[in-house]
């Protein structure tokens, strides 16, 4: 993949996602991780109070998402409508979920945006990572976020690097991405 490819107005429909201003302000999705918590917090207290649930700080989950009660959320977050959120699932802060997307059991979530339909429905670890409209990860699918040397995760395309200058950046998976069960994605692995 070259980096022309890689673009957020290449890899996604933004019409799929609350986060749609966010990206609007960048070109390339790395370039979002470090403002998904001020994102939430600016648009999260604009939610239709009718529509969300706020009983955490800093947490706004949908009326209609289903939960299980072993579930853990720290804020901030949010959680779209119609979700489901399954037994185990930890989600971390600094995450959105969009519509109709499964969140699955013994999950975890860490700064990352899930667009709508978004399937990771078991043992998944999805971190500083975008996973777009429709994309579904398969059972043990992981995301990692940090190499080994922990230095700044450089992305590799076929006709450039690119520097991120951050220790941790998961995977940007476009829209319809289907990634198998049990694999391991190496920190900044761009998917079309």
């Amino acid at each position: 993949m070259k980096k022309s490819e890689a673009t957020i107005s290449n890899m996604f429909d933004l019409e799929h996602t609350i986060a749609k201003e966010l990206f609007e302000a960048h070109e390339y999705p790395w370039e979002i991780l470090d403002e998904i918590g001020d994102f939430i917090m600016k648009i999260g207290p604009t939610l239709p109070e009718d529509e969300y649930y706020h009983a955490v700080e800093n947490v706004w989950i949908h009326k209609t998402v289903k939960a299980y009660q072993t579930i853990t959320v720290t804020g901030p977050a949010i959680i779209g409508e119609n979700t489901e959120i399954r037994p185990g699932a930890f989600i971390r802060g600094n995450v959105i979920a969009g519509k109709d997307c499964v969140m699955g059991n013994s999950c975890e979530y860490k700064n990352c945006i899930l667009f709508d339909h978004v399937q990771t429905p078991h043992y998944n670890y999805i971190g500083d990572s975008v996973i777009g409209y429709m994309s579904h990860t398969g059972a043990a699918a992981l995301t990692s976020n940090m190499k080994s040397d922990k230095k700044p995760v450089v992305i590799h395309f076929e006709d450039e690097n690119v520097e991120t200058g951050r220790r941790k950046v998961g995977a940007m998976l476009g829209d319809h991405v289907e990634v198998g069960c049990g694999s391991v994605l190496n920190p900044g692995t761009v998917i079309g």
